[in-house]
């Protein structure tokens, strides 16, 4: 059944109720537990939990020590594509934004992948829109096979595909498969995602369950903040975490946290994610869960970035493009959404020294 079994026993706004009904109570329960559960998830989410932010903030940089030491991993994104069949309400590539599409052909990607290579990455994220006519699991697999010798690590972030395609990806050498249900509002879904295979809620949902019985070494969930309720999706994201990991426990788990940033033809937020949220979300993401790898992209200010390295972090992109070719190919063509921190890698590198952190520069190891 997969884990559509566990989503269908809960409700969003019974969910929604108990986070916020959270005491001081629950709080100084979940800070004080050593095994976490769901429920001490919630705790630490919930409005009752700001007022411990620093003690909080204190024992997710001591657990992330303690399983990950000092060290941030460096990736760079590579952006094959921006053809897609979807109108996503939130997203620069929707298919009703009337603009220039690109795909890159071999020659292209090799060019590219040449400059990321000189900026020192050996671990790379390739990320295409919803084009099954164009960027489907062939092509992937070419892209795959084109650069595997270059890197130690290849990431995909890709349309939701079909078990056999996951498993022909992994023995092509994909290491990791990262996939975001937006929201798991699944009222409101299809308001977000009008058109195309995307709408479809339960295809989505049921996305990681393919990845993990196809064998794929890591497993990257997330939603986009500024959609709905950012602690009740963020409790639906973390029970589909727990879910996945107690059903294919070899596999490795990622929590990325992208708040929505400007891009054509995209909606205002309809909720706004404070800095001093998304740190608490950061924070309780680590309390329960001290093997997930938490990733930060370059949506988020200078500033944050700066200062939230230590509170959880383990890996970040810098020096990001968001569009196919922005590297070296074609810089101005059409991006996904807009950068906040625009620093290249040798800055952030850097960056990540100065806070005593050794900077990564390929995924963790397999083995």
């Amino acid at each position: 059944m997969g884990f559509q079994s566990v989503f269908e026993q809960y409700d969003w706004e019974e969910v929604k109720a108990s986070i916020y009904a959270k005491t001081e109570r629950d709080v100084l329960y979940a800070l004080q537990s050593t095994k976490r559960t769901i429920e001490d998830f919630k705790a630490l989410i919930s409005p009752a939990a700001v007022p411990f932010l620093e003690q909080m903030a204190q024992a997710s940089n001591g657990l992330t020590q303690k399983r990950f030491g000092k060290t941030v991993q460096l990736y760079a994104p590579m952006y094959l594509s921006n053809e897609c069949n979807n109108i996503c309400t939130y997203c620069g590539f929707s298919l009703d934004n009337k603009v220039r599409r690109k795909t890159l052909s071999d020659k292209e990607i090799l060019e590219e992948v040449a400059f990321i290579k000189s900026q020192g990455y050996n671990h790379i994220l390739l990320v295409t829109g919803e084009a099954n006519h164009t960027v489907h699991a062939g092509y992937i697999k070419n892209a795959v096979e084109l650069i595997s010798k270059q890197f130690a690590n290849i990431s995909i972030e890709v349309q939701p595909l079909e078990q056999d395609e996951y498993a022909m990806l992994h023995e092509s050498g994909v290491y990791a498969v990262l996939v975001y249900q937006e929201t798991y509002h699944q009222e409101v879904y299809k308001q977000y995602h009008p058109k195309g295979k995307k709408s479809n809620f339960n295809y989505r949902l049921d996305t990681p369950d393919r990845i993990g019985r196809a064998g794929i070494h890591k497993i990257g969930l997330g939603i986009l903040l500024g959609l709905e309720d950012w602690r009740t999706d963020s409790f639906f994201c973390a029970l589909h975490l727990d879910y996945l990991q107690k059903t294919y426990w070899q596999t490795k788990y990622s929590i990325s946290f992208p708040r929505m940033r400007p891009a054509e033809g995209i909606i205002e937020p309809n909720v706004i994610v404070s800095d001093k949220e998304l740190v608490q979300l950061i924070c309780a993401y680590r309390l329960f869960n001290e093997d997930v790898e938490i990733s930060l992209s370059t949506r988020e200010s200078e500033n944050f970035r700066n200062n939230v390295i230590p509170l959880g972090i383990t890996s970040m992109s810098a020096g990001s493009k968001t569009n196919p070719g922005g590297y070296a190919v074609e810089p101005e063509s059409l991006e996904q959404f807009e950068i906040s921190d625009e620093r290249n890698t040798a800055t952030i590198a850097q960056l990540i020294r100065n806070h005593g952190y050794e900077a990564v520069w390929k995924d963790w190891d397999r083995f």
